[in-house]
């Protein structure tokens, strides 16, 4: 038993000398970076650009892609009903299967699902598209 804990003793790395100064070179590297960056920071700030101006709106302002296909839903309908209408769509998604109960294993409406959130796919798709374009 004795000559176990020997050798694993001669195999093992100490952790006072050989970890600390590893852990130590690691702290000094990131301080200096750190440093580095920061007085590249001060003598060379990056700007912020002009102050905001809430009577001048750009012209080129646009949602991110993701709410695209909203953005142009908005300019054709009224904004009531372009805040109301997706709410209530992901609304009867989020309900519709505890509304419909019925035993459904016909391959056929398997189908007609299909179909049927393929053509909704195509429409949010379109009208993203439309909205970058528009």
């Amino acid at each position: 038993m004795a000559d176990m804990d020997t050798q694993s003793n001669q195999n093992s790395v100490p952790f006072y000398p050989d970890h600390v100064s590893k852990e130590a070179k690691v702290v000094i590297a990131f301080t200096v970076l750190v440093l580095v960056v920061g007085v590249i920071g001060l003598f060379l700030p990056v700007g912020l650009g002009d102050p905001a101006d809430p009577m001048n709106t750009p012209a080129h302002v646009k949602p991110e892609w993701y709410f695209l296909g909203l953005y142009q839903l908005l300019k054709y309908i009224s904004k009531t009903a372009g805040a109301v209408l997706p709410i209530l769509g992901v609304l009867v998604i989020a309900v519709w299967p505890f509304l419909d109960r019925k035993p459904d294993t016909s391959r056929k409406s398997y189908q007609r699902r299909g179909i049927a959130i393929g053509i909704i796919m195509i429409i949010l798709v379109a009208m993203t598209i439309w909205g970058e374009v528009s």
